[in-house]
């Protein structure tokens, strides 16, 4: 079984710019390259600098959530500001959640890698735990050693 922890949180915000993932939820490499354009899109057109100047700390979120039956994907950081453009605040309970750490070459392939453990092999092995739904997130939350470090969050409840 993949390396990962429980971890009880606090209830906290992000506040994310996002776009709607139009590949059917089966489809990973579509999805993988939709949120692969979108990112650039997002540092091409100065939004994810302008998330950064605001946020409280150095992290950076890709928030997964569906919304109204769309699967919404968001670039967010944790704030109590808010910017002018479409944005949404995104509410993470609180409670337990699923933590699995990784690290990766651009912060795309340490999603890609944290999501593909995290929904891959940790949650359908899970004996005593579920994703019940909610937004997830990866955390992207510094560099080391030339590679991106983070975490997944994903909110469980025990069965």
């Amino acid at each position: 079984m993949a390396d990962y922890t429980l971890e009880e949180k606090e209830s906290f915000t992000v506040l994310g710019i996002g776009t709607e993932l139009k590949s059917d939820y089966t489809d990973f490499a579509g999805i993988n390259k939709e949120k692969a354009d979108f990112w650039w899109a997002v540092k091409q057109d100065g939004m994810l600098d302008i998330l950064k100047a605001i946020a409280t700390n150095d992290y950076i979120f890709a928030v997964n959530e569906a919304v109204n039956n769309k699967m919404m994907h968001y670039a967010g950081v944790m704030t109590e500001a808010s910017v002018p453009e479409e944005s949404r605040v995104i509410q993470f309970p609180k409670g337990e959640y699923l933590v699995v750490k990784g690290e990766g070459k651009t912060a795309d392939e340490l999603s890609n890698k944290l999501a593909g453990i995290a929904f891959g092999q940790v949650l359908p092995e899970a004996k005593n735990f579920a994703y019940v739904g909610g937004p997830n997130a990866t955390v992207e939350m510094g560099q080391r050693n030339g590679l991106v470090f983070g975490e997944m969050w994903i909110p469980v409840v025990r069965k």
